[in-house]
């Protein structure tokens, strides 16, 4: 058995400032730091003993927020960047009326995966899944029996994507609500051969 925690990040400062995120550097509110000290706990109550790998991407607000969890759980941490939100480009640390205004729409006859919204610096959807696809697979390649992964909403969707099996290519289309700071949990069945999504989106330990 192999379990996963894939962790989304709790309030950052583009949340409450209505600012675009994707690669802009946002930093954890104050509220967002103790929301990660109350996700660390929550992992220890169900790790018990066991001492996992954390993996995180590397922008500022997931790479506190895994820096939190691994002082708490005494775990060796890897920092990928693969890991990130999708980046939006000269779009981030923008209003969100201002992305909004700008979004160019894909066209009937155009494969609105590799569409760039029309924004400079823009990444494609697919160009997120692959990235986000090869960062999952050196997760399943580390022998640990548990990982905690910090990440992003947005990037969240496409690890449980990666991790069931869904093909690259439909993969940008998949879509699972989670919300900041919430826990959900990957499960590996060695014995059936299964990849379950377990849990989606705890967030009772955020009170």
């Amino acid at each position: 058995m192999k379990t996963v925690y894939v962790v989304t990040h709790p309030e950052a400062t583009h949340h409450v400032d209505g600012l675009v995120g994707g690669w802009y550097d946002s930093d954890l509110t104050e509220r967002g730091i103790a929301q990660a000290g109350k996700i660390a706990e929550a992992l220890a109550a169900e790790l018990g003993d066991a001492t996992p790998t954390l993996f995180t991407s590397d922008l500022l607000r997931t790479r506190r927020t895994a820096e939190i969890i691994a002082g708490r759980l005494g775990a060796p941490l890897t920092v990928d960047p693969d890991l990130r939100e999708r980046s939006f480009g000269e779009a981030g640390g923008k209003p969100q009326a201002w992305l909004q205004d700008h979004l160019v729409p894909a066209t009937d006859n155009e494969d609105w995966t590799r569409h760039d919204e029309g924004i400079p610096g823009t990444e494609t959807r697919m160009a997120v899944v692959e990235r986000v696809y090869a960062a999952l697979q050196r997760i399943r390649d580390d022998p640990a029996e548990h990982q905690v992964v910090v990440t992003h909403g947005g990037t969240a969707s496409y690890l449980f994507a990666a991790w069931i099996g869904m093909p690259v290519e439909a993969a940008a289309g998949a879509y699972f609500r989670v919300t900041s700071g919430g826990i959900s949990l990957l499960r590996k069945d060695d014995h059936h051969r299964a990849f379950e999504l377990a849990r989606l989106n705890r967030t009772d330990h955020l009170g």
